[in-house]
C-alpha cells in the first residue's frame, strides 16, 4: 500500500509534472530520430518500434504482475528509454536484440531498485554496455542500409573513432590515416556516416539541446561541462603530440560525447542534485571519455564513462549539499 508523505511548509506548486518532462525529452528526441530513419531507412524505424515497445511492454508487466501496483507506462520515462535505446543501436542491429536491451534497461536497471527516481544507473546506457560487451559482433556491426535519403546499400564499415584506434595501433600517424579516409567536419556536423543510429548528425543532437534549454527541462552546467572538458583535455594530448591524439572539433563531433552529453548524462536520477555537483559530474565523464579514448581498449569512451560518474553521484550530492530553502 502506498505512504501519503505530508511534509512542513512551505510548499511549492510547479505545473511540471514527470509526464511533461519525459514528453519534452521525446520531442527534443525527434530530430535525431528523424535523420536517423531518413538516412537508415526502414530497418531504423523497425529497430524504434521493437525498442520503444519493448520497454513498454516490460514496464507494464513488471508492475502489473510482480509489484501488483498501477501500471507507471504513462508517465513516458519508459518511453524516453526505448527512443534512447535505439539511439544508441547500430542500425543493422537484430531487433531481438534491441528486446534484450529493453527488458535489461527496465527490468534489472530500473524496476530492481524500484521504478523510476530510484535506479542509480542510466537505464539505456547501461542496457548498450549491457549488449556491447554481451553481443559484440552486431553492436560493433556498423552497416549502412539505404534509407530514404541519400543512404548507400549495406556495407560494413567502422566509425571514424574505430579507423583512427586501429590505424594507430598499425603504426600510422593521423595525417596518414586522415589522408586514407574522408574525414571532414562538414560531414560529421551534418551526416556522420557510421556509429550508433543517434550519432548520424550532431546538428539534430543539438537542436535538442535548445529545445530542452527554451523548455527548462535541463540546466546546462552538466552537458557544457561535459563538452568543455573533452575539448581542452583532447586539446592539451593534441598539441603535444598532434600525430597520435585527435583534435578537440574530432572528439566533440564523433561517437556518442554530444548524444551522451545532452540527453543520458543530464537525467535527473542519476545526476547530481546542485549545479557545482553537475559541474564535477561533467567534468569527470569528460575526462574519463578522453581517457578511455586515448588508452583504452574501447575506440569509445562515452557510456563507460557515464556509467561510472553515475556510482559516483551519491558521494557528489553528500559534498555538494544544496543549500536549505530561505537561505
Amino acid at each position: 500500500m502506498n505512504k501519503i508523505l505530508v511534509s512542513p511548509s512551505p510548499h511549492i506548486h510547479a505545473k511540471t509534472s514527470t509526464p511533461v518532462l519525459m514528453r519534452d525529452v521525446v520531442i527534443a528526441l525527434l530530430p535525431s530520430v528523424i535523420v536517423s530513419v531518413l538516412y537508415y531507412g526502414l530497418s531504423a524505424l523497425l529497430l524504434l518500434a521493437v525498442s520503444v515497445v519493448s520497454c513498454l511492454l516490460a514496464e507494464y508487466l513488471i508492475t502489473r504482475f510482480m509489484f501488483k501496483a498501477p501500471s507507471t507506462v504513462g508517465d513516458w520515462s519508459s518511453s524516453v528509454t526505448g527512443v534512447l535505446l535505439f539511439l544508441n543501436l547500430p542500425p543493422s542491429c537484430p531487433w531481438w536484440v534491441a528486446v534484450i536491451g529493453a527488458v535489461f534497461a527496465i527490468g534489472v536497471v530500473k524496476m530492481t531498485f524500484g521504478g523510476l527516481g530510484q535506479n542509480l544507473f542510466n537505464p539505456a546506457i547501461a542496457a548498450r554496455v549491457f549488449l556491447l560487451v554481451s553481443f559484440p559482433t552486431f553492436m560493433t556491426n556498423w552497416a549502412a542500409p539505404k534509407g530514404f535519403i541519400g543512404g548507400v546499400d549495406a556495407v560494413s564499415g567502422a566509425t571514424p573513432l574505430g579507423i583512427v584506434k586501429e590505424g594507430l595501433a598499425q603504426g600510422m600517424t593521423l595525417p596518414e590515416i586522415y589522408a586514407q579516409h574522408d574525414f571532414s567536419y562538414l560531414q560529421t556536423l551534418f551526416i556522420n556516416i557510421g556509429g550508433s543510429a543517434g550519432e548520424i548528425s550532431a546538428i539534430a543532437i543539438l537542436m535538442g539541446f535548445i529545445y530542452l534549454l527554451a523548455r527548462k527541462v535541463i540546466r546546462p552546467y552538466i552537458t557544457l561541462s561535459i563538452l568543455a572538458t573533452v575539448f581542452v583535455f583532447s586539446g592539451i594530448f593534441w598539441l603535444i603530440n598532434p600525430d597520435q591524439y585527435t583534435d578537440p572539433l574530432f572528439n566533440l563531433l564523433t561517437g556518442g560525447v554530444l548524444l551522451g552529453a545532452v540527453f543520458m548524462a543530464t537525467d535527473y536520477v542519476t545526476s547530481p542534485m546542485s549545479d557545482k555537483g553537475g559541474i564535477i559530474f561533467g567534468v569527470g565523464i569528460g575526462l574519463l571519455t578522453i581517457l578511455i579514448r586515448y588508452f583504452g581498449s574501447y575506440p569509445e569512451g562515452m557510456s563507460f564513462a557515464i556509467l561510472i560518474m553515475n556510482s559516483v553521484v551519491p558521494l557528489i550530492n553528500k559534498f555538494c549539499k544544496q543549500k536549505k530553502y530561505g537561505r
